[in-house]
């Protein structure tokens, strides 16, 4: 039995405006409300392309370590490359997993304009050796793309505002991210920390994993999130906990890393477009009652209204090395 709500989206998804789609919305934002976090099923993600994917990942860090490492991060100000073993942190501690990162194909932009976080901007880095990654790639996103403004749209509608009520922060151009991520076994010396305890900076996020390991923070301490079969896991981020005054919940989760076998997972990150403003938006009044403040509890943890601005402080703390080639003026 899953620990997290599951929620079929197809009706809603099929027709907006259908008897059922209100039933659809109101079950997602209960969801995002109590836990901020479910399984997605009705999704119209093409499964083989989803299973393709998964592939391809088992064959990018199959791999030999250097063909890897010349797509290092550290050579992307736009933080899209590979991430050795160890290298990335949360909350100052190295993360048991090695991965790769894309986003939206993009020219790095030429100026700022006194925005920093439009360095996050620019090409991604795609392997040679694996010419099928980059179109099974960026067919995907395309695919989730389209998911995640249907989950968006429908959690506005559970909320009694205008379907349309984000869409300005996604279209054209959402500034999308997705982390394609190995877990190898830990060796009995080796922290248990997969990835640390922490919210995600955006709007949604959908993880599609192999086994175990993923934990999520409730009431009752921290519960696991198992893969579903055809299933997504969906959790909110800081940006909608802050438009909703906290009524949605950016719930804190981390990864356990594992023993016996590598662990593979792809999350995508729904993200806004950087120059996007997040401010509360006016909830109805039996809403509003529940919606405790859209900042977290720790003083030092600001949810900043800007997306851009969110986003880079966790990019800066959690690639120091990126942070000292590409940010030096920030840090």
């Amino acid at each position: 039995m899953a620990n997290l709500p599951v929620i079929d989206i197809s009706t809603y998804r099929q027709n907006p405006h259908s008897e059922g789609s209100l039933t659809v919305a109101e079950a997602l934002v209960a969801a995002c409300h109590n836990v901020g976090f479910a399984y997605i099923t009705g999704h119209g993600v093409d499964p083989a392309l989803h299973q393709r994917l998964f592939e391809l990942a088992d064959s990018f860090f199959d791999l030999p370590l250097p063909q890897r490492q010349a797509l290092a991060i550290a050579n992307s100000a736009a933080f899209r490359g590979y991430t050795t073993l160890g290298d990335e942190r949360t909350n100052g501690t190295s993360d048991w997993r090695e991965q790769i990162d894309f986003g939206p194909e993009q020219p790095a932009p030429k100026t700022f304009d006194g925005a920093p976080w439009l360095r996050l901007r620019g090409p991604n880095q795609w392997p040679a050796a694996l010419p099928d990654l980059k179109p099974t790639m960026l067919t995907w996103m395309d695919q989730m793309n389209t998911l995640g403004l249907t989950a968006l749209r429908a959690l506005a509608f559970g909320l009694r505002q205008p379907e349309d009520r984000f869409d300005h922060a996604f279209l054209p151009e959402a500034d999308t991210h997705v982390k394609v991520i190995n877990y190898p076994p830990r060796p009995d010396d080796a922290t248990e920390q997969g990835v640390g305890t922490h919210h995600d900076t955006g709007v949604l996020t959908f993880i599609a994993q192999d086994s175990g390991g993923l934990q999520v923070s409730t009431v009752d301490g921290f519960v696991d999130a198992p893969p579903l079969e055809d299933g997504y896991i969906m959790n909110l981020g800081e940006m909608l906990q802050r438009s909703t005054n906290g009524y949605l919940r950016a719930t804190p989760h981390r990864v356990v890393s594992p023993i016996d076998a590598a662990r593979k997972s792809i999350a995508f990150f729904f993200n806004p477009r950087y120059e996007s403003v997040f401010e509360a938006i006016e909830l109805p009044p039996d809403l509003a009652r529940h919606a405790p403040g859209g900042e977290h509890q720790m003083i030092d943890d600001e949810i900043h209204a800007v997306f851009g601005d969110n986003n880079l402080r966790t990019r800066l703390r959690s690639h120091p090395d990126v942070a000292a080639r590409h940010y030096a003026d920030l840090i």
